[in-house]
């Protein structure tokens, strides 16, 4: 998955944020990007345009986490977005065979998307997480 590339936005009018500054990490975000760019009932959207902070369950220290996106739609709903493969949205300590590195890192996951979603909520927003399941 890993495959970074720039998007330049075609419709400027919707893109929140510096067009010059989509840099996509992997081919699934810039899928995600040209849907946003293309689909019309999409309003504005914007990537990696906002932080959001969290207690990091490993260091116990603040750190920004920045979402993928931030979508409005034509229905007024506003939506942060990440996506990640589907393997990682599972907690690894719940396998047989699992690998402390995977553990760590889904546990500073977890810690963003339950921050994500609490900040979401009090902004009346949706936290989303995307996968390849529902990429393709």
């Amino acid at each position: 998955m890993p495959y970074k590339t720039t998007y330049t936005p075609h419709n400027i009018k919707k893109y929140i944020g510096n067009l010059k500054n989509v840099h996509c990490k992997s081919l699934w975000e810039r899928k995600m990007c040209i849907y946003l760019d293309e689909n019309k009932s999409i309003i504005r959207w914007g990537y990696e345009v906002i932080k959001i902070p969290y207690l990091s369950p490993i260091d116990n220290k603040i750190h920004n986490y920045i979402p993928d996106f931030i979508i409005e739609t034509a229905d007024k709903e506003i939506i942060i977005v990440e996506i990640k493969p589907f393997k990682q949205t599972k907690d690894p300590s719940k396998r047989k065979r699992k690998k402390i590195n995977e553990c760590i890192t889904y546990s500073i996951n977890k810690a963003k998307w339950d921050t994500a979603n609490i900040y979401c909520n009090s902004h009346g927003w949706k936290f989303q997480i995307i996968t390849e399941k529902e990429l393709f």
